[in-house]
């Protein structure tokens, strides 16, 4: 039974919706955000009435990311065992997300940005309001663009050269943009967003739940174990990267409103 109280949870009709339900931080995660949304996405691979699955936001953002005062700040507190303990739980959410047998689509409101462009990315389709940018700005915060799989997953969706200009300049792109490079499905005008995930999450609602779980299985057979790899590689490094004093200056940065000064050592 999946009963969160960091977001919305809700099934019917063989589609099960979780909604990212802090609008006023632009639905940032929390430590309690990850830890729901990685237990419910293991829970669902065991819930017999879901069929489809479909993650969103509440108002202007689907996910900025993790939240820079609850989660960034006290991680500089944190030890190097604790920030891999961090790192690696980031990394359940993805794996979870990839192993789960039913599809997954991420209806895309608004800014996606982080680590809420990671869920988007590991979520099986991405239709899009045409006011989400998004952006992997790990590098942003002094961090490695090498984070919750997206070294391994943003290529085999853009290309290597088009994964490593977004991984390494963390901007922001637009909606059109997202489209035309293969990171998004569909994008829609962002009052026709609900209607079109509905319609979708509801054609694969209806279709052969045993034939979609397969389809998906083997489109990750040879996915899964060398991500399975990946991911304890990136949670090592970002880990790492966390005791760098890039991130100390990424977040000084961010609270001051001014531009980062990042140091140049390896």
């Amino acid at each position: 039974m999946i009963r969160p109280k960091s977001f919305f949870y809700e099934s019917k009709e063989g589609i099960a919706q979780l909604t990212l339900n802090r609008p006023e931080a632009y639905n940032a995660l929390t430590f309690e955000v990850y830890r729901e949304l990685t237990d419910a996405f293991a829970t669902l691979e065991h819930e017999p009435d879901v069929r489809a699955v479909v993650i969103t936001g509440r108002g202007k953002a689907f996910c900025s990311g993790g939240d820079v005062r609850e989660i960034i700040g006290p991680l500089l507190k944190a030890s190097e065992p604790e920030l891999l303990k961090f790192t690696r739980m980031t990394c359940n959410l993805i794996w979870n997300m990839r192993a789960l047998s039913k599809p997954i689509i991420a209806s895309l409101n608004g800014v996606t940005a982080g680590a809420g462009a990671m869920i988007a990315l590991a979520s099986d389709f991405r239709i899009a309001s045409e006011t989400a940018r998004i952006a992997f700005l790990f590098v942003k915060v002094g961090l490695s663009g090498a984070d919750m799989g997206a070294c391994y997953l943003l290529p085999r969706l853009v290309g290597l050269g088009k994964a490593t200009e977004l991984l390494m300049m963390g901007d922001f792109i637009t909606a059109d943009q997202a489209l035309h490079c293969g990171l998004y499905n569909q994008v829609v005008p962002a009052g026709e967003l609900t209607e079109v995930t509905d319609t979708f999450a509801e054609k694969l609602a209806r279709g052969p739940s045993n034939g979609l779980a397969v389809t998906k299985r083997i489109l990750n057979q040879e996915t899964l174990p060398h991500l399975k790899e990946i991911l304890e590689l990136e949670a090592t490094a970002q880990a790492k990267c966390m005791v760098h004093p890039n991130y100390k200056e990424g977040y000084t940065a961010f609270m001051e409103k001014r531009e980062p000064k990042f140091n140049s050592s390896h």
